[in-house]
């Protein structure tokens, strides 16, 4: 997908060099793709700062291995927050931009409250762990997209 996007940017560049500018639906469906990344990034890096709070008296308490992720991923945790933040401004508007972006978070922080659907406090100590043996964005989009279903996968990519 890297390559494919700097081919789009080359070739957006070379355009724009030209005095033409034209959006190609290559290039939005990568900016779709990318905005939805970014999304569930940040939505997962949510939803393991509430369920972790919500664990830290049990047995499965998990909060340094989500500091610990927090470490690991704070890059791409950075470049999600910041994707996210520029899209919802193109789309929104600066002020409505941050409005869209903190409701996403109240109703993340929300539906994780009670707890995380499928996993138990011990699972979600265990993917935490699995993502800490892990590196990058590709690996952290994938997670997300796993660990935010409202139903289980069969073979979880994270274990």
């Amino acid at each position: 997908m890297q390559s494919f996007k700097r081919v789009v940017t080359r070739v957006l560049a070379a355009l724009t060099m030209s005095s033409i500018v034209i959006v190609t639906p290559a290039a939005a469906q990568v900016e779709a793709v990318e905005a939805r990344h970014a999304e569930n990034i940040r939505k997962l890096n949510i939803m393991l700062m509430v369920t972790s709070l919500r664990c830290r008296t049990g047995a499965h308490d998990f909060q340094p291995e989500y500091e610990r992720f927090t470490a690991n991923y704070l890059p791409e945790l950075r470049q999600a927050g910041s994707h996210l933040r520029s899209s919802l401004e193109a789309q929104h508007g600066k002020r409505g931009g941050r409005l869209a972006l903190d409701k996403i978070g109240v109703g993340i922080a929300n539906g994780y409250g009670g707890g995380h659907p499928w996993l138990s406090f011990e699972g979600l100590k265990g993917a935490t762990a699995a993502l800490n043996q892990r590196r990058g964005g590709a690996s952290l989009a994938l997670a997300s997209e796993e660990l935010l279903s409202p139903v289980p996968n069969a073979q979880l990519a994270i274990r």
